[in-house]
């Protein structure tokens, strides 16, 4: 445990780095705030601060910059989570006051705004889509073989789905079809063996082919990422940068990566904490989205590991937050 002198120091140091992402030396620390020690002090602390591997010197002549450890002490020790600017709330609170229509076309303008807020890639990940249950579905005919079944849900998203006929199919019979998919599947979730049969075997058929589309669809959590070329501009190494930006596009790397840091209790991990090799040079802020106690989707933050965290961490939090009073509301 560091006392309370090197503890300032410290902190002086991340947030000075975090600001300019310059080596910081040892003059600039002594008159930081909490610090007001000599020169020669906070050489001396910060070259104890070495030993223990909460800094490195990446020169022999430079200063000194956080390492992943310097940065999970910071964020451990942050006195107070730091509420959001006014600016900033503002916009959060009026980007969702707007927010209606289809959820899939608002957590993509979530994770937009989040990027923007944040300055680093954000990645919003949707209620698994088998728990919502069924509004409304339609079987429309778009020739003699093909018909697209569609379904709202009451999470507000909203599926359609071809489906290939064995047989042509009347009008009548795609009519028909959709007033027994209304009737027993309106407020229940999916269920393809649930339905009662119809009396018709062709009705029956093609319900059931309906169904089944709707359900391989929807067997993954929607996620949504955001501000992807801003981490292009994060990084100086060329490989770095394309190995955070191949990762990202792997839509089930980023969910489990979420799902992981939430599961261990962490709000934050950084660097190597994560796991994920090819992010060891970034860190993720991530929050739940909790609905009636029950946890329904997540918004996260991907950055290098010199971020804002305490504006980070108090912006993914108040997007979730929001995030899920939208979905209660559905």
């Amino acid at each position: 445990m560091l006392d309370e002198r090197k503890t300032a120091i410290l902190r002086a140091i991340v947030q000075e780095y975090i600001t300019t992402a310059q080596p910081v030396g040892s003059t600039h620390i002594a008159s930081a705030s909490g610090v007001n020690v000599s020169s020669a002090t906070v050489r001396n602390e910060m070259a104890v601060l070495e030993q223990e591997g909460y800094l490195a010197q990446p020169h022999t002549s430079a200063g000194r910059i956080p390492t992943d450890k310097g940065y999970r002490f910071f964020v451990d020790h942050l006195s107070n989570p730091r509420p959001l600017d006014q600016v900033t709330s503002q916009r959060v609170g009026q980007f969702f006051d707007a927010a209606h229509g289809r959820l899939e076309e608002m957590l993509h303008q979530t994770s937009q705004l989040l990027a923007q807020l944040t300055h680093h890639a954000a990645l919003v990940v949707g209620p698994a889509a088998d728990r919502a249950v069924v509004r409304s579905v339609q079987v429309v005919g778009l020739s003699a073989r093909v018909a697209v079944v569609v379904a709202v849900f009451s999470n507000g998203s909203v599926e359609n789905e071809t489906i290939e006929l064995s047989a042509e199919m009347s009008e009548l019979r795609l009519t028909g079809a959709t007033s027994h998919l209304q009737r027993h599947l309106a407020g229940r979730s999916l269920a393809p063996d649930d339905l009662p049969p119809s009396g018709d075997h062709d009705v029956d058929d093609l319900c059931r082919a309906a169904v089944s589309s709707l359900v391989a669809a929807r067997t993954q959590e929607p996620v949504f990422v955001g501000g992807t070329a801003v981490m292009a501009q994060s990084f100086d190494a060329v490989d770095t940068v394309r190995n955070v930006l191949h990762t990202l596009e792997q839509q089930y790397v980023m969910v489990s990566l979420v799902r992981d840091v939430l599961n261990r209790g962490l709000s934050v991990a950084i660097g190597a904490e994560h796991g994920v090799q090819p992010l060891v040079a970034c860190s993720v802020v991530v929050a739940p989205v909790v609905v009636d106690g029950e946890h329904l989707g997540s918004v996260g933050v991907l950055g290098p590991t010199r971020m804002d965290y305490p504006a980070t961490i108090a912006t993914v939090r108040a997007v979730a937050r929001y995030v899920g009073e939208v979905l209660a509301q559905n």
